[in-house]
């Protein structure tokens, strides 16, 4: 189960309290909400698309930790969708540049840079440091990796995807809710993966689905409002309609229930 924090040992400067001024006229929010947005940590898993929209929103927020990892580096392709990184950053290390330009939007927080694929071996020592986890992969085996090591630390896990015009996000691993695992029960076949390389998405779609994520993530460190948990957001950005649907823990999931 995930416990919000209560010790929060990171007080808020004066520069602060004016950068997040309109976070704290929340009456639900206020300087309690914010203190405990500086002192949680957050893995974004990805420097793509979706982890584009969901670091910015997250840095520019506040987050007093964000962890990026990805192993790719910027390519000119990348920038119809991918709005972290610019043309001067082609070529570069994802991580490097988002690293830099979060720290450019934000100079209050810390942003840790791991340039390395998510994998088994890995997996536990990357997610060690951080209290919520954004999935904003597209890879599929990195995010069945990272569901497993999410649960076996018990922390949440924010689901996005996305394609062509629609996208998904969901909470999971929340308050023994269901894991990724426990909704989308078997991993793809090889033959699946290869059909969904490199398919294509409209650039706005991430920054829809990406800045859920990272509301999401808000929502679950100040225990403000009810999160995605149980429920399945489906997007679709053609005929702008969302439907949800409900999603229930499964006793047979192999991850859950070993």
């Amino acid at each position: 189960m995930f416990i919000i924090k209560t010790d929060m040992k990171k007080k808020l400067s004066a520069q602060e309290l004016i950068r997040y001024a309109r976070h704290l006229n929340i009456p639900d929010l206020g300087k309690k909400g914010q203190k405990k947005i500086k002192n949680t940590s957050v893995l974004v898993a990805g420097c793509g698309g979706l982890g584009s929209a969901s670091a910015l929103y997250l840095a520019a927020a506040g987050i007093g930790k964000i962890g990026l990892v990805d192993s790719d580096s910027v390519e000119l392709s990348n920038l119809q969708r991918q709005i972290i990184h610019s043309t001067k950053t082609i070529g570069e290390p994802k991580v490097l540049s988002a690293k830099n330009r979060l720290n450019a939007l934000n100079p209050h927080i810390e942003v840790i840079a791991l340039q390395t694929r998510i994998e088994n071996h890995n997996v536990r020592e990357i997610i060690s440091d951080f209290e919520i986890v954004i999935d904003a992969t597209d890879n599929f085996d990195a995010r069945y990796i990272l569901n497993q090591a999410s649960v076996a630390k018990q922390i949440p896990f924010i689901y996005g995807a996305i394609y062509q015009f629609s996208g998904q996000v969901s909470v999971f691993n929340y308050q023994e809710g269901p894991c990724f695992r426990c909704v989308f029960q078997n991993p793809p076949t090889e033959e699946y993966k290869l059909a969904n390389r490199g398919v294509g998405v409209v650039g706005a779609l991430p920054g829809v689905i990406g800045s859920i994520q990272a509301l999401e993530a808000i929502k679950l460190c100040t225990g403000i409002g009810d999160p995605l948990s149980g429920r399945l957001l489906i997007f679709d950005g053609l005929s702008m309609q969302f439907k949800e649907i409900s999603i229930k823990k499964n006793h047979h999931c192999p991850v859950c229930f070993p």
